[in-house]
């Protein structure tokens, strides 16, 4: 699963034919969401969600930092 699917999951992303029509689409009618089951359910979803977001950036970092060359520690 990647950082895109998880910051994404609550709105539908669209074709490049969409977004080229919501250039003109002033009334917001081409915007879709994706359902949840519960009400409080996506607002939890979405902390967590962001959470492992920034343990994902955060565990890129190390490794880049740790496997960068000529570093000396």
């Amino acid at each position: 699963m990647g950082e895109n699917v998880r910051s994404t999951f609550l709105f539908a992303l669209p074709t490049w034919q969409e977004g080229t029509g919501r250039l003109v689409d002033f009334g917001d009618s081409l915007t879709e969401y994706n359902g949840t089951h519960a009400p409080e359910d996506p607002d939890a979803r979405a902390t967590a969600q962001d959470w492992l977001a920034v343990g994902d950036h955060l565990r890129r970092a190390l490794w880049m930092y740790t496997t960068e060359p000529g570093t000396s520690r």
